[in-house]
């Protein structure tokens, strides 16, 4: 790497944190080259605490109501939280991104692993915000060890993130060893030209001696990333460990990560097996609970799905290193296999090393799609993290086109000479390579997303409008995630009833309602729809990954506790409120966890009625996701829906297959309005799904700035009756 032009350069005087916060963030606009600093107050900590909750204030302050995504004062906000960057206790390196998304047109939230957060915090920041548009590529730059912010223009032509990460840390660092103190966030081309772009996060892996990425995929901040002319984004900083967040009581920390690091120690082999095989263990049971997302979400079992069996992948992954993407997780599930040479694209015949898959990546770019091939897969992974694309929305919105082409809607004339459909393997991976290069009018359709190409379908091709909605799996105008939710009530809200569209990080109620009965009235439902979205929610605050919570449990917490109780993880739930002590001196218990969360989450469906959203017309919902839409769907499981009618109180005998699916349908409609009414209840919402300003006050969230954005937008017709 050439040396890079300074555009701008300001000096700081790094602070170090005291229990958990260093009290400043940092404001870079790479449009006017402004650098600053601004200090976070008390109440900042107390209702926002950290993390998304910082990054949502942040926001909120720097943008209009009409602001769009592409607007130069949209920001990218970026924080850890105040347990982030701790090495006792597992998954301890998360960030957060905040920004107004291109895919959903309002505010986002997608988080990482790696490097990045701890780093940022040590170099003296507890958020880092920017803003602008710049005329040029640049690199912004954070040298926390000489007290120095640049903006650099950027000299690479290539803008891949594995390119410029690897530059990039062997630019700013003094040797090899050094690399590891040097985290870099960048993205690629893909992100350019889509609306689909994710930010891959660097870390340095010292075992395989290479520069390693995560990714915060969900959203579009790789597109606002690129839309800013932003190149990368490094932090550098030497001399810390695992005690510089300087907590109230190191002695609990180290007490809490020692109880968790045993249970993983000696239980995980018998849970998740998440040391050997990281997600992918969930490759199986979601084919044997017909939930694996196959064929666009027709269905959730396939024969095939035996070629993706996690003990395949368990082959794959390079084994005997510990895995983790922040030191001193010791559920070390940031797999990679390496030593794999690509066979297509720009860099066919290189030998990489591919970051996991995770299993929703092998859903989406498997099962869904109809290829049951973890060769074909891990290079699809590859290339989508090299492209700067979320392959989550990339596998759905295939799956998408993949239907819509095996139904007639498209041709191999609007498709660009390509013949698709499941499991065409080949012309599915051009597709992506398209994708990304920003080759051809129906590979950047595609890449604006499935809401969009809905609309253009329906419009320029003739498609039935009715059945694209029925099929084009996206809420909020986000591709869902890879579960099938249809059969799980609860799980419609666990999707269609979150902050920011069907993305399982909000409650994953699968289990507890279909499988293990646990949730058997609206009650009991939006009960859990409260408790688990905020509950998670609270990772995004403190800066930690939620995979140490409930993907392995204490070996009694089934028999300890009550079915529904032991779905929270008491004792974990209680090992968060302790550390959170133990880091900043508070005293909060379970239920302030959950209020600490409540106010961010309802701070956030605000925002999102500021910016034109946030009603209960948004919280849309396919048909596909409650029920069969199709024939061949019904049939699949002809008994298990048949029962289903019966159950309900309709008899399927003397029916057709089309009125048993226009009966079910109509059934769970109604279940569905019964489920919002009831979770906007419990929330403290209207019937439009707005936070009352009564809601706002037990919160402590009644600011004037957020007040008056309820007056602007509650109607009096939609508030509940007294008493209800």
């Amino acid at each position: 790497m050439k040396e890079a032009k300074v555009l701008s350069e300001w000096a700081y005087s790094p602070c170090e944190p005291y229990r958990g916060y260093t009290g400043k963030t940092l404001y870079v606009n790479v449009g006017n080259l402004k650098i600053a600093e601004k200090i976070v107050t008390e109440e900042m900590k107390e209702k926002f605490v950290g993390g998304r909750g910082f990054g949502l204030k942040l926001l909120w302050d720097a943008v209009k109501d009409e602001t769009k995504w592409n607007d130069p004062e949209n920001e990218i906000v970026i924080s850890g939280g105040p347990l982030c960057g701790i090495t006792q206790y597992p998954g301890s390196g998360k960030y957060y991104a905040v920004f107004i998304s291109p895919l959903t047109d309002q505010t986002y939230d997608s988080n990482s692993g790696g490097h990045f957060a701890p780093l940022l915090k040590f170099a003296g920041w507890d958020a880092l915000e920017i803003q602008g548009k710049a005329e040029r590529d640049v690199i912004v730059f954070i040298d926390g060890d000489e007290g120095k912010v640049q903006v650099l223009e950027s000299p690479f032509t290539d803008i891949n993130a594995h390119s410029i990460a690897e530059e990039l840390h062997e630019r700013f660092a003094a040797s090899e060893k050094d690399k590891r103190f040097i985290s870099v966030i960048a993205t690629g081309k893909g992100a350019e030209n889509t609306y689909l772009g994710c930010l891959n996060t660097s870390f340095y892996d010292t075992r395989r001696g290479i520069v390693r990425l995560k990714q915060a995929g969900r959203g579009g901040g790789g597109t606002v990333l690129r839309d800013k002319r932003i190149a990368a984004i490094v932090v550098r900083k030497h001399g810390w460990s695992g005690m510089s967040n300087n907590p109230a009581d190191p002695e609990t920390i180290q007490r809490l990560g020692l109880k968790l690091h045993r249970e993983i120690y000696e239980l995980d082999d018998k849970q998740s097996r998440m040391r050997r095989v990281g997600t992918v263990h969930l490759n199986e049971i979601m084919n044997d609970y017909h939930l694996l997302p196959v064929h666009n979400y027709k269905f959730g079992q396939h024969p095939d799905a035996k070629n993706i069996r996690s003990t395949i992948y368990e082959k794959m992954f390079t084994q005997g290193i510990p895995d983790e993407c922040w030191y001193g997780c010791t559920m070390a599930c940031s797999k990679a296999i390496d030593g794999f040479t690509l066979k297509t694209g720009p860099w066919k015949g290189r030998t990489v090393s591919v970051d996991g898959p995770e299993y929703e990546t092998c859903a989406a770019l498997g099962s869904n799609i109809g290829v049951f091939d973890p060769e074909w897969t891990a290079e699809a992974a590859f290339y989508a993290d090299f492209y700067g694309i979320d392959t989550i929305s990339l596998g759905t919105g295939l799956a998408f086109v993949c239907e819509c082409y095996e139904l007639g809607y498209l041709n191999d004339k609007i498709t660009g000479g390509l013949e698709l459909g499941f499991g065409k393997a080949e012309a599915l991976m051009e597709l992506i390579h398209r994708i990304g290069e920003g080759r051809g009018e129906f590979a950047a359709l595609v890449g604006k997303g499935i809401r969009r190409m809905k609309a253009t379908f329906a419009e320029r091709f003739g498609a039935p409008r009715e059945v694209l909605e029925a099929i084009g799996m996206e809420g909020q105008g986000i591709e869902v995630s890879e579960y099938v939710s249809k059969e799980s009530v609860a799980q419609w809200g666990g999707y269609f009833l979150t902050l920011k569209g069907p993305q399982h990080d909000e409650a994953w109620l699968i289990f507890m309602d279909m499988v293990n009965k646990q949730l058997p009235t609206f009650e009991d439902k939006a009960e859990a729809l409260h408790y688990f979205p905020n509950f998670r929610l609270w990772f995004s605050l403190a800066g930690l990954c939620k995979l140490p919570w409930n993907d392995i449990e204490p070996e009694d917490n089934l028999t300890k506790y009550p079915p529904q109780e032991a779905a929270k993880v008491p004792e974990h739930v209680q090992n968060y409120v302790d550390l959170f002590n133990a880091m900043t001196g508070k005293k909060i218990d379970k239920a302030e966890l959950i209020l600490q969360s409540e106010r961010v989450y309802n701070f956030q469906r605000i925002f999102q009625l500021r910016l034109g959203k946030g009603t209960r017309k948004d919280h849309n919902i396919p048909l596909r996701a409650i029920s069969p839409v199709f024939e061949d769907e019904w049939e699949a499981r002809r008994d298990y829906y048949d029962e289903q009618l019966r159950s309900s109180g309709v008899d399927p005998q003397g029916l057709s297959t089309e009125e048993k699916i226009k009966r079910l349908q109509k059934l769970r409609l109604a279940q569905w309005e019964k489920l919002v009414d009831a979770v906007y209840k419990r929330r403290g919402w209207d019937k439009n799904g707005i936070p009352t300003i009564k809601k706002l006050e037990e919160l402590g969230m009644d600011f004037e700035s957020v007040v008056a954005v309820v007056k602007k937008h509650a109607r009096k017709e939609d508030q509940w009756e007294e008493g209800l």
